[in-house]
């Protein structure tokens, strides 16, 4: 019986650097050591603390070898898609099918999306929104009174506003 190993999704800090070789046949082989530390609750401090360290050694082949080479480097943070190969040494070794750069803390750009020379402007928060307007818009929205509220409260709530009608002309009577 033949049991294929089963897929895991894992992420962390690539720690080194990146090894990279070439087969005889000329296959691109590399490899790199990441490292997670889990977010453990301590309820006696009532605060985060750091989880025991978990290692992994992980195996790219091919295209995906020579992408890795050329992208990660030491403290990056990432994700890796594979089959766990073996677990020896502290260490969970990893052949990854897949890679992504992490997002969390940094911008990262493709081939075919280069920034353009906006991007290095930093990101502002948008303006503020400008104060509100006496008038209510004329269309009413979901959430906003209907007009009658406005006319009836500026008048103070007396008996000289016209009645308020329905979006029929239906007259309504307010509290008379």
């Amino acid at each position: 019986m033949h049991v294929t190993p089963s897929v895991t999704h894992v992420s962390g800090t690539v720690t080194g650097d990146v090894e990279v070789r070439f087969t005889e046949s000329g296959i691109a082989v590399c490899r790199f050591r990441l490292t997670d530390t889990p977010a453990q609750w301590d309820a006696a401090a009532q605060k985060w603390r750091d989880g025991t360290p978990i290692r992994y050694v992980c195996t790219a082949w091919r295209t995906l070898a020579r992408n890795a080479a050329e992208s990660l480097v030491n403290g990056v943070n990432i994700q890796v898609r594979g089959r766990i190969t073996e677990i020896r040494d502290n260490a969970v070794y990893l052949s990854a099918d897949d890679i992504g750069i992490s997002l969390r803390q940094r911008i990262a750009y493709t081939e075919t999306s280069l920034p353009s020379p906006a991007a290095a402007a930093p990101v502002t928060a948008p303006p503020s929104p400008a104060p509100p307007s006496s008038s209510r818009p004329a269309t009413r929205r979901p959430g906003n009174p209907p007009a009658w509220w406005d006319e009836r409260r500026v008048s103070g709530w007396s008996g000289d506003a016209p009645s308020p009608a329905a979006a029929d002309g239906t007259p309504l009577h307010v509290g008379r």
